[in-house]
């Protein structure tokens, strides 16, 4: 729900657009994510294509904020991107200005609670994509669009008690099925007995708000899982996720052999393609990704939580698929209990005691004890994948077409008809 910390002036930064069809004027539409990890810019790269698929009228689509996000949404026409100061009535000003000058007739905004709420105030309907309604409780109703013109929820497997009176109380809540990109090629056969021997380990977009140093969770737990790789007889690796060069240089080159490590950030289509031709997925579990590899049938570990939600994740998914595919961190490093007894006053709370454990293993002189714990229990994980299970249980129980689903709610906000209206 958080922009990052860093705050550049106001600024266009045209990319490639392939504008309106001749003779036919374009309906603008606003588009923006949390800068909370990478999970709501691939939301929005599947909305992006299912919008530009139904869609009557051309469309033409400019950006807010979701720095971080918008190598994932590269293969998309945003016609330019627009950064934002980081709170106040700067932001309020700028946006009112954006919208009578690109003529914005309606927005999609993905967990980014501020900006959604400020388009509502600047006039224009916007459609609020909510992908953790589980992970809210009354000290986060302030930060959350409740009157945004449609909210829509994706559905989850278990609603606790403390979400549930907010979620009664938004006026005009829509539940959609898991938001997820069509892989631009589909997954090769296998199943249980499949040899391991390509990997995709993703890490998401790590950086965070009031997280003081976000490689220190990478540092942990990456040496961790080429170890317990090589172990496993994997051979080929494709690390994914926005590490600093020189770290990922690191990594590269002290991997064990006989493994094969490429790395580096991917756009959407590109990860898709990635997970499609791999033998399992090891991922820090941000909900999208889990979701999206489900509905591949991709064996999928989740490696230990980064944030509060990814605790629900990993719990979820385990569950799911009825297999005990979960690597926690050692209990002292973190005990997960207490970060979900925190979030009862809020997420900040629990997400500062996760950061804090996180950041104070990376630190301590025996750090290479943290590696080797977390590196047998992703081996012993990653051994138990190899049995059957129901891979794709997660994204079934949800479904997975939200994407169509939210836009349709944008077009309609808009003044359009659906194909299916």
């Amino acid at each position: 729900m958080r922009r990052a910390p860093d705050v550049r002036p106001p600024h266009l930064s045209p990319s490639a657009s392939s504008g309106p069809a001749p003779g036919r004027e374009a309906l603008t539409v606003a588009l923006s994510g949390a800068e909370f990890g990478w999970g709501s810019s691939g939301k929005l790269s599947a909305v992006l294509s299912a919008l530009r698929e139904r869609s009557p009228v051309p469309l033409r689509f400019v950006g807010l904020a979701s720095g971080i996000g918008r190598l994932l949404l590269s293969q998309h026409p945003v016609e330019r991107w627009y950064d934002l100061p980081e709170s106040g009535p700067a932001v309020q000003d700028m946006l009112e200005e954006l919208v009578r000058t690109e003529g914005v007739k309606a927005a999609v905004v993905v967990l980014d609670g501020p900006v959604a709420g400020a388009l509502e105030a600047a006039g224009v309907p916007t459609v609020f994509v909510d992908s953790l309604p589980f992970l809210w409780t009354e000290g986060d109703r302030s930060a959350l669009p409740l009157d945004a013109t449609v909210y829509c929820a994706q559905r989850s497997v278990e609603l606790p008690p403390e979400c549930q009176e907010i979620l009664a109380s938004i006026p005009r809540l829509r539940w959609v099925e898991a938001i997820v990109g069509t892989p631009p090629v589909p997954r090769a056969g296998g199943g249980a007995g499949r040899p391991c021997r390509k990997v995709v380990v993703s890490l998401g977009g790590l950086r965070a708000p009031k997280l003081a140093d976000w490689t220190s969770y990478p540092r942990l737990v990456v040496p961790a899982v080429l170890e317990a790789l090589a172990a496993h007889g994997v051979r080929e690796v494709r690390l994914a996720g926005n590490l600093p060069a020189g770290l990922l240089a690191e990594f590269v080159g002290r991997a064990p052999l006989p493994l094969r490590v490429t790395a580096g950030a991917l756009p959407h289509g590109a990860f898709l393609a990635e997970l499609a031709g791999c033998d399992a997925l090891l991922a820090s579990p941000g909900l999208t990704t889990l979701l999206e590899a489900g509905s591949l049938g991709v064996p999928t570990l989740c490696l230990p939580p980064q944030n509060l939600s990814q605790i629900f994740n990993g719990r979820f998914h385990s569950r799911a698929v009825d297999a005990d595919v979960r690597v926690t961190w050692p209990e002292d490093v973190l005990r997960e209990d207490e970060a979900l007894a925190l979030r009862a006053k809020g997420e900040d709370h629990a997400l500062e005691l996760i950061y804090e454990a996180i950041g104070q293993a990376a630190a301590r002189t025996d750090a290479d004890r943290v590696v080797a714990a977390l590196s047998d229990r992703i081996l012993a994980a990653l051994r138990r994948t190899a049995a059957a299970a129901d891979w794709g249980a997660l994204a079934t129980a949800v479904g997975t077409g939200g994407a169509a689903q939210v836009a349709d709610a944008v077009l309609t906000a808009a003044g359009q008809s659906p194909p299916d209206a």
